[in-house]
């Protein structure tokens, strides 16, 4: 059972269908379902959106391969917009993007922090150096140096945090902070870990009552 028959479509038969990264957050793309569509991505997992130029349906990733399995299915308060939070496979956007709110109505506009998927885009960067020369990339010289050096830069940093928590102001206690960020993200790459298993596992973990975690793993062990 489900509840899109409260779904409110227009004259037309038609929602606005927004995808967002069910990872990031990031918003991906914005088309527009009429109700077959809906409830054929309620049966399948995969976005299906209605074309108002062809005048038809159509499967997302059809063609491409970029399809959006579909986490969850949600709608606003007024009942007339849908939200659909995807796993991406591949880029949302036809040009190859990621998103397709990729430029910025604000000329010379910088993206800043970007919120959550300035995680993914590091990580993605992290990846990337493991195909680099070690005497180019920091990262890349860390990996041709193994695991023992990895730990070592982990245990070097979280002293410098913990350094900084009880000695240091705030501004210590970020920047180090980021630097044993960003050395455990090396690690997880090395291990062979993607950044979504992070966001899956805190997901799973939310809500969860900290002892009963404890006690659960400590059976395990």
């Amino acid at each position: 059972m489900n509840n899109s028959s409260e779904i409110k479509f227009d004259p037309n038969g038609l929602v606005p269908a927004i995808a967002q990264d069910a990872g990031t957050l990031e918003v991906l793309m914005l088309a527009y379902m009429n109700r077959e569509s809906l409830e054929l991505t309620l049966s399948t997992g995969k976005a299906h959106f209605y074309s108002r130029s062809r005048q038809s349906l159509w499967l997302k990733g059809e063609t491409s391969g970029n399809f959006l399995e579909v986490k969850s299915v949600r709608y606003d308060c007024d009942g007339d917009t849908v939200l659909l939070l995807v796993e991406p496979k591949g880029p949302a956007c036809h040009t190859g993007e990621r998103s397709c709110f990729y430029r910025s109505v604000i000329e010379g506009e910088r993206p800043g922090h970007m919120g959550p998927r300035v995680l993914t885009l590091l990580y993605d960067i992290i990846k990337e150096r493991k195909n680099s020369p070690p005497d180019k990339s920091y990262v890349a010289s860390l990996y041709a140096r193994g695991l023992p050096k990895i730990l070592a830069k982990i245990e070097e940093e979280s002293g410098e945090l913990i350094e900084a928590a009880r000695e240091k102001g705030k501004d210590e206690v970020l920047y180090e902070f980021c630097d044993l960020w960003f050395h455990t993200m090396v690690l997880l790459a090395n291990e062979g870990l993607e950044i979504e298993a992070v966001f899956a596992e805190l997901g799973r973990r939310f809500g969860v009552s900290g002892i009963t975690e404890k006690e659960s793993r400590g059976k395990k062990g």
